[in-house]
């Protein structure tokens, strides 16, 4: 009897069984890696951030067309990065990365004039905003008509993803998210 107490005080982990569990536990945590992609999250995060920030421009524009009713306009396209519009029928656009809503700001309308005042304390940029990713708007000499683009990265928000925007917005491009009041114009360098 003494001698199977001594043996049952003295068993600890052999080297065996500490290594098997460290080799489950990695393989756990490669699976929830895996199932999880936090590249993945990561870049919905983004794509959340660019709907909500081309939605809230759209109100502004909205609000100040509605309100200021200028009697024309001059028709203008803006990036917030590189000089490529992705759009139908226009080509090219000049680069501004200013978040001014006073007019000299990549949205070229003094939000300001607004009775109310400007509804955005400043203009959102794209989170990436780079040669791929970038917010671009188009404004119509036609007073009121304007399209606001941007680039989603994420399978689940991009064409054909679970909750495809880019494809389904009513637009043209089935590649970008287009919201606006001219969506479907045929547009020309201004």
């Amino acid at each position: 009897m003494q001698h199977f107490l001594f043996q049952y005080k003295n068993k600890g982990f052999t080297l065996i069984e500490l290594l098997i569990v460290i080799a489950i536990l990695a393989i756990l945590a490669v699976a929830v890696v895996v199932i999880l992609n936090p590249a993945e999250l990561l870049k919905q995060a983004r794509d959340s951030t660019r709907i909500s920030d081309l939605v809230s421009i759209d109100k502004a524009l909205s609000l100040y067309f509605y309100d200021e009713a200028p009697a024309s306009f001059t028709a203008t396209t803006t990036c917030t990065s590189g000089t490529s519009f992705p759009g139908l029928g226009v080509s090219t656009c000049a680069t501004n990365t200013s978040p001014s809503t006073t007019g000299s700001g990549w949205v070229p309308v003094n939000l300001e004039d607004i009775s109310v005042g400007s509804p955005l304390s400043r203009l959102p940029l794209d989170p990436v905003n780079d040669s791929t990713n970038y917010y671009a708007i188009k404004i119509s000499s036609t007073v009121g008509k304007y399209e606001i683009n941007a680039n989603m990265e994420s399978t689940k928000y991009s064409n054909g993803g679970s909750s495809d925007s880019e494809n389904t917005d009513g637009g043209n491009m089935s590649t970008w998210l287009e919201i606006g009041s001219s969506i479907n114009q045929t547009w020309t360098n201004p």
